[in-house]
């Protein structure tokens, strides 16, 4: 410990001694004053009026009654606690001390007083007590009273505006942190909640000023800069429609994550997060008992490919929190699996946990992995996603999507998998892009295998993930944090979007309904406009469109459809026991010649054929493309 560290321990000791020794001559004056006062009080403050035989046992037993009373006070930490921040627990400790106190102070007397004299009146020892509990609580909690004050004051000259939306817990519990914070930079101006019953009323001093028709004359009233949403527990359909409102303000808004934050008593301003998109969806998030569904992962060697990328790495945090006996991460990226092997190893100590870097290409790899390690369950995420590199790159989609998924399902065939599930796209449905096509195939094989193998082959298919690598969310929040413009390919482009969560619950759901053979298809709600995600996000940032941050239009690029399909027409669609998963029908392949395709295409992959789209058509019928027109993933 240096000097420094020295002096300032020192001065801390010293003041630390100081305000104890303060409190302390408080609390005696207290008892002196309590003790006489309350006899006084028992006689309407006439001096003249009080008995001397029932002062005299006072003035013997007061000394005692001092020390009695300092050291039940120490016992219940009344010298020990933070003032000034003290709550419910030390206002109950004041309480029960000081009736401790009076209670030995009433036994106390009686040795003191003379025989033969009248006892003091009953009533004497409730206004003591009462007296005493006064004196202690204005020491203790003026404190606190005074620094609120002070920064309410200091509170004024803060830059930032708030308006809280909720007048519950939670509500309740942020502004109390902001308004007594040394260090906020927010003033609360006023607060919104729907019941009526609550209108006029205030929290912390804060005004509960109406309901959300209320929200944008508010926020132009009191000169609003942010908007705290405190209400954990409402659906996302009814958040929706309150963000729809205060999006029109220009304020930028924030929220709190979810109502297991206040069954926890985890609310804080630290726990406070700007609200995103998805937030705008309108529909409340998709919840599966994964608990009954992961019950056939529960001791089993589970294996899964791309395990470090954004579905790939969520299928596994899924997957380690059921009881896998192994479970084995296999990727070509380090840095991304590392991430995820950090998490889990930090979550799950327990978990048999093994991570492999390796290319789904190396035939070799892949099929020591699975003699190695003997995976009963396979997840085959690994592949390549984004449509405009996949365009310029056609032969490397071939060769990672088709043939790694050929060699990782042909080795687990091999090794007496039970269970293999491919993650899927709805760019595969009538492609328009290699990379769709490329996923085509991929289900086609898929198929074919089933049909030749013990193990069942399933794949699931979805669109969009909000927040995955590539999406079109972090593009925008790049392209608003650098001052835009926001680009958007097409005004009337529209896709359909589903959390990564929410999409890997399906996914291991699907997985959990696999007989073999079968295509699942998920519900992935209303298709949304990416104009208009694209409005919301910069909206939500605090920022005007068109003014403070402009939108452009790049046009479509290679391969990129104005909007997504979940299913070919000649596939139907058979539902499942959960209404957001469906089962498109498999189409019949006419395998030989599909297999001498598949040679073919391998080769010309191999020989990086200048031109391979042809035979990928040759080979998926639906697939069409135009060299001279301009797309990309997502709508960007």
């Amino acid at each position: 410990m240096d000097v420094k560290e020295n002096k300032t321990k020192r001065i801390f000791n010293a003041k630390l001694f100081y305000r104890r020794t303060c409190l302390i001559i408080y609390d005696m004056i207290s008892v002196i004053a309590a003790s006489y006062l309350a006899l006084l009080m028992r006689y309407n403050f006439d001096i003249s009026a009080i008995p001397e035989h029932f002062i005299i046992p006072i003035n013997r037993f007061l000394p005692f009654n001092i020390l009695i009373t300092l050291v039940v006070l120490y016992l219940f930490r009344m010298y020990h606690s933070l003032w000034a921040f003290a709550g419910e627990t030390e206002l109950q400790n004041l309480v029960i001390s000081s009736v401790i106190s009076a209670v030995c102070y009433s036994v106390g007397i009686q040795f003191f007083r003379i025989r033969g004299e009248q006892a003091v009146p009953s009533s004497y020892y409730f206004l003591y007590v009462f007296l005493l509990i006064s004196f202690i609580f204005v020491s203790r909690f003026s404190y606190r009273f005074f620094r609120g004050l002070k920064h309410k004051q200091q509170n004024k000259n803060n830059s930032i505006s708030v308006m809280v939306i909720g007048a519950g817990e939670a509500a309740n519990l942020i502004i109390k942190e902001i308004v007594n914070s040394n260090f906020s930079t927010m003033v609360i101006r006023c607060i919104i909640d729907d019941d009526k019953g609550k209108w006029g009323r205030f929290i912390q001093g804060i005004k509960v000023v109406g309901g959300r028709e209320k929200i944008i004359e508010c926020a132009d009233i009191y000169g609003i800069d942010e908007i705290i949403v405190a209400m954990p527990s409402i659906s996302r359909s009814e958040l929706s429609a309150i963000l729809d409102i205060c999006k029109e303000t220009s304020c930028k808004l924030r929220s709190l994550p979810g109502m297991y934050q206040l069954v926890n008593g985890e609310v804080s301003v630290s726990k406070l997060r700007d609200v995103e998109v998805e937030d705008l969806l309108g529909r409340d998030p998709i919840e599966v008992d994964l608990d009954s569904i992961l019950g056939y992962v529960k001791g089993k060697r589970v294996l899964v490919t791309g395990g470090g990328g954004s579905i790939g790495s969520e299928l596994c945090r899924q997957i380690a929190s059921h009881h896998p006996s192994q479970l084995i991460i296999v990727d070509i990226y380090e840095n991304s699996v590392y991430d995820i092997q950090q998490e889990l190893q930090t979550k799950y100590p327990d978990l048999s946990l093994v991570v492999l870097i390796a290319s789904v290409r190396n035939t070799n790899r892949v099929n020591w992995i699975f003699e190695h390690y003997k995976p009963e369950i396979v997840y085959h995420a690994a592949a390549h996603k984004h449509v405009p590199l996949m365009e310029a790159s056609p032969n490397e989609a071939v060769k990672n999507n088709v043939f790694g998924t050929w060699k990782t399902a042909q080795a687990a065939a091999m090794n007496d998998v039970k269970r293999f599930v491919m993650i899927s796209t709805d760019k595969a449905v009538n492609p328009t892009n290699i990379m769709g096509a490329s996923k085509r195939i991929c289900e086609m094989i898929i198929q074919t295998f089933n049909k030749h193998y013990d193990t069942e082959f399933v794949a699931v298919r979805f669109g969009n993930v909000l927040g995955s690598n590539g999406s079109v969310i972090p593009l925008f929040k790049k392209q608003i944090l650098a001052g835009g413009p926001v680009t958007v390919t097409h005004p009337d482009i529209i896709r359909y979007f589903m959390t990564i969560p929410e999409a890997v619950s399906l996914v291991l759901q699907a997985g959990a309904y696999a007989k073999g053979g079968e295509i699942f298809v998920l519900d992935m709600g209303k298709p949304v406009k990416i104009l208009d995600l694209a409005k919301n996000l910069i909206r939500l940032s605090g920022y005007r469109v068109g003014e403070d941050i402009k939108i452009e239009f790049t046009g479509l690029r290679p391969g990129e459809k104005l909007y997504e399909e979940l299913l070919m027409a000649e596939e139907g669609m058979t539902e499942t026991a959960n209404k957001l998963i469906y089962i498109g029908k498999p189409i019949e392949i006419d395998e030989s010649r599909f297999f001498v395709q598949l040679k073919n295409l391998k080769e010309a992959s191999k020989n990086e054929s200048s031109d391979i789209r042809p035979m990928i058509k040759e080979i998926v019928p639906t697939y069409h493309y135009d060299e001279q027109q301009n797309g990309g993933r997502d709508g960007r």
